[in-house]
């Protein structure tokens, strides 16, 4: 026994160095940024202007045009992409899943590809599309969506890929057809349901790439927050550095996010909920 428990106290203390380390390695930088938006003038004292400018957003508004810009954009696309990913790919693979098991080698192959490929060699393929896109249809930066939803690809196939294995699709989509229900409600009310966590850490990963995405949106000359944090470095360096604070933050936080958000299991009580509502129903 005090073999066993001197092994379990190394272990401990050798979990809590490696812990140590790995959170001074990701918190020194962010210290030295958040040293960097309090200095004062002269770099004397401490002062809170620059998180107070970035807190009106009136000030900000007046002052910082593209900013504002760059942010509204990274917001749309942190809408629009994950809800690109998801129509794409939880039809697909829960298809190939029911329909097709034979096909499920080559969509991992096809959803795993964008992390072999570089950035500049994806914007190169994607030029001539875009030139076409943007012709038929304008040149809102709201079409980076498409190839965001490219870069995202491997890590959402992951996420949806676990939560699949997870429950029994087959058994849980001919139960539902077996109660009359379409394919349409099969996804709606039953797949998508018992998917929630998966559903979930796939869109929180799509949404801190899309905060962080630079290169495509530059080479695309198109202006989202990364983008607009690079053109304000040149003029105001403390806003410029503060927003990227604020951007890390909060990358830092929905991936957190991620280990909370949806523990609860909800597929076997909404699937019941669903069975009673179809026993219920008057023929």
């Amino acid at each position: 026994m005090s073999g066993r428990s001197r092994f379990r106290r190394r272990q401990r203390a050798f979990r809590w160095v490696t812990l140590s380390l790995l959170l001074a390695f990701f918190a020194l930088p962010l210290l030295g940024m958040l040293e960097f938006t309090t200095q004062g003038r002269g770099g004397e004292g401490r002062t809170l202007d620059t998180w107070r400018t970035l807190a009106d957003v009136s000030t900000v508004s007046l002052e910082y045009p593209a900013l504002r810009e760059g942010f509204l954009a990274s917001v749309g696309l942190g809408v629009v992409t994950p809800l690109v990913m998801l129509v794409l790919l939880v039809p697909t693979m829960t298809w190939v899943r029911l329909r097709l098991p034979g096909l499920s080698r080559t969509v991992e192959f096809i959803c795993l590809l964008p992390l072999t490929v570089p950035a500049i060699v994806l914007v190169v393929g994607l030029t001539p599309i875009y030139a076409w896109v943007y012709y038929l249809v304008g040149s809102s930066t709201l079409w980076l969506s498409l190839a965001y939803v490219i870069l995202v690809l491997p890590y959402a196939y992951r996420a949806l890929d676990a939560g699949l294995r997870a429950i029994d699709v087959r058994t849980l989509a001919e139960a539902a057809r077996s109660l009359g229900a379409g394919w349409a409600t099969v996804m709606w009310r039953v797949i998508l349901p018992n998917l929630r966590t998966a559903v979930l850490s796939a869109s929180f990963l799509s949404v801190a790439l899309v905060l962080g995405e630079f290169t495509i949106a530059s080479l695309f000359s198109k202006k989202n927050l990364q983008v607009a944090m690079f053109e304000l470095g040149k003029s105001d360096a403390k806003v410029s550095v503060a927003v990227g604070l604020a951007a890390l933050v909060f990358g830092f936080l929905v991936l957190f996010a991620m280990s909370f958000v949806g523990s609860r299991a909800a597929g076997p009580s909404r699937f019941s909920r669903f069975r009673r509502s179809r026993k219920e129903t008057p023929a």
